[in-house]
């Protein structure tokens, strides 16, 4: 052992290499030093486990390899082939040219986000963003934070901190990542009153818990499950109803944040903001990066005077967005107000993507992939919407399955390619869904499989 140690090189001696030292320029020399001292420290652990010392050159591969990958960006564009078109995994929403152009421009640059440019002094960020809420939705006033579980954990802080907020059991839900909703409302400093049970709560649950501590009804969208059977929950008319009878607010959450009517896409009807709004709800809560379409974000819209008081609140502060978050918002909120969302923003794309279309993409793809030998064939399926959004529900499509020996090292080929390509194994088949790859994307998957299949 002692012999195959003393051939180690030192790190001078491989950093006096040419093709290490091209490595400085463009990783800094002390990226590479580390990268030098982390391959010998590797290989002396390999060599006092009994491994022979490898020749140089073998150790300057290594270290070109490491000190090129170790710190390359992590976070990398994936074609999602799924067919799960909010894929949270994945980063939920694509966004649409106008809204990546929109960001690009508030981060590349100074902008009038805290200023009045037509009085020459302070503004307010949420402005840019308001009026278009209170439009679409018929709200008096709007505001964004950094995302939905921010937004409720502000509504219930600054409203009703102290008091008792009353809600049905059967809404007491774990949203994705673990973080429940009793949770993110006791961290509020509210205190819950649970009412009913699992599967069903009527509106005299609700009037029987109220009392003179109750400040708040909460109703909260179930989102990402179902309760099928004998099951009832409150309508949120019932709740506004109760909560005038008795000087309450009442906040409904409803997580997915639709501006149009699912239904209308053969799937079923995912509560909207503005419904919700237009039922009497004092302030509403909902995502910006699920049905809207658009980025990260946790949006409220209500009543003006309860808006106002959540902006002067001193959590606003920890939970406000950036720049390029109002900006992405802002130009999402656009394609609704001009009525092309559905030309738009990706996501509507997805979900009104016809099936004789997703047919001919299919088809067009096996066909390509026939060519290097590989069995694919056309076969009907289904798509799903997911984020938490429609639970059960799905959308027709055409997939593709490829025959392969091992689909599990095809997928494994594909993860890890660039660009990374994410589908789906079924029946010992590796399947491909067309409705959530964007067409801008299809050379890229193309040259991906064709890359991977070679492999």
């Amino acid at each position: 052992m002692q012999q195959e140690l003393r051939k180690l090189p030192s790190v001078e001696k491989v950093l006096q290499n040419r093709e290490i030292q091209n490595l400085f320029e463009d990783k800094g020399r002390n990226l590479v030093v580390e990268s030098v001292r982390r391959v010998l420290e590797e290989t002396r652990q390999d060599i006092t486990n009994g491994h022979p010392c490898p020749p140089l050159a073998v150790l300057l591969e290594r270290v070109l390899l490491d000190a090129s990958t170790r710190w390359r960006p992590t976070l990398r564009k994936v074609i999602n082939a799924t067919g799960v078109i909010l894929h949270t995994n994945l980063g939920r929403a694509p966004l649409s040219d106008e809204t990546r152009a929109a960001l690009e421009l508030a981060a590349k640059g100074y902008s009038n986000l805290e200023y009045e440019l037509h009085l020459g002094q302070r503004g307010s960020r949420y402005a840019h963003a308001e009026e278009l809420l209170c439009h679409l939705t018929g709200a008096g006033g709007g505001l964004l934070v950094n995302n939905n579980a921010g937004a409720v954990l502000l509504v219930l802080a600054a409203l009703a901190r102290g008091k008792e907020v009353v809600i049905s059991r059967g809404q007491l839900i774990e949203i994705g990542g673990g973080f429940r909703i009793p949770e993110v409302m006791a961290q509020s400093g509210v205190r819950l009153v649970e009412v009913g049970t699992t599967n069903r709560t009527h509106i005299e649950d609700y009037e029987e818990a109220i009392g003179d501590e109750t400040e708040l009804l909460m109703h909260v969208h179930h989102s990402n499950f179902r309760v099928l059977g004998f099951a009832e929950q409150a309508a949120l008319s019932e709740l506004v109803d109760l909560a005038q009878q008795h000087a309450l607010l009442v906040v409904d959450d409803l997580g997915s944040g639709a501006l149009l009517d699912t239904a209308s896409f053969g799937l079923a009807h995912e509560p909207m903001v503005q419904e919700s709004i237009a039922q009497g709800a004092d302030l509403v809560c909902f995502s910006g990066d699920k049905l809207l379409g658009g980025p990260q974000a946790g949006i409220i819209v209500g009543r003006a005077d309860l808006v106002a008081s959540l902006r002067r609140h001193p959590l606003t502060r920890a939970l406000r967005v950036d720049k390029t978050t109002i900006a992405g918002i802002q130009a999402t909120l656009l394609h609704y107000l001009r009525q092309e969302a559905t030309e738009k923003v990706p996501i509507w794309q997805m979900i009104s993507l016809g099936l004789e279309e997703t047919r001919e993409r299919a088809e067009s793809w096996a066909s390509n992939l026939k060519e290097f030998g590989v069995g694919a064939e056309v076969v009907p399926g289904l798509s799903t919407v997911g984020g938490g959004s429609l639970p059960g529900e799905t959308l027709p499509t055409q997939l593709v399955a490829l025959q392969v020996p091992s689909p599990d090292e095809l997928a494994h080929r594909l993860r890890t390619g660039e660009p990374a390509v994410v589908g789906r194994i079924e029946g010992g088949r590796f399947i491909l869904d067309p409705r959530t790859v964007l067409p801008s994307e299809e050379l890229e998957l193309q040259a991906a499989l064709e890359q991977a299949l070679q492999g």
